[in-house]
């Protein structure tokens, strides 16, 4: 009996298998980057969206009229509360590399501190609430460079 036809068959096989099986985890493991991508692009979008709209809720209540500070701050806080901003951020905490969960962070407590000088009834347009404006306006820039960076995406160079 001859062996090596059965013998080359046989590595024949085995070398079919192996490649196969190389080609099906790679494109399984280029599916899953995809998909990570996409999560992140979805979780950024939500956040971000839900930190300017957080910002134009308090910025809206502020400019209002209000019979007492508490009833301000209580307005101001709900502004907040009522955007999905803290289901947001905790997506970004779960899903967002490092960098870009601090820069994330960083915004959403410029944002807190922006709420919280409304509230004690710090004037939209005044002189006090102007830096903290533009901290939050620096910080969002960051946490947004560092968004695209990480879905690939050049930068945009207008911020």
């Amino acid at each position: 009996m001859d062996w090596i036809p059965l013998l080359s068959t046989l590595v024949g096989a085995g070398i079919g298998i192996t490649a196969t099986l190389i080609a099906d985890r790679n494109r399984w493991r280029r599916e899953e980057s995809r998909h990570a991508l996409e999560l992140r692009r979805e979780v950024y979008t939500e956040f971000v969206s839900a930190l300017k709209a957080a910002g134009e809720e308090i910025r809206a209540v502020a400019l209002g009229d209000h019979m007492s500070g508490s009833a301000r701050d209580a307005a101001v806080r709900e502004a907040v509360r009522s955007t999905g901003i803290y289901t947001a951020s905790e997506r970004l905490w779960l899903v967002g590399p490092p960098q870009v969960v601090d820069a994330g962070n960083q915004a959403f407590h410029c944002l807190r501190t922006i709420r919280d000088a409304y509230a004690r009834g710090v004037a939209v347009d005044s002189a006090e609430a102007a830096p903290l404006v533009a901290q939050r306006r620096a910080a969002m820039a960051r946490m947004r460079r560092l968004m695209r960076e990480d879905l690939g995406i050049a930068p945009l160079g207008i911020e």
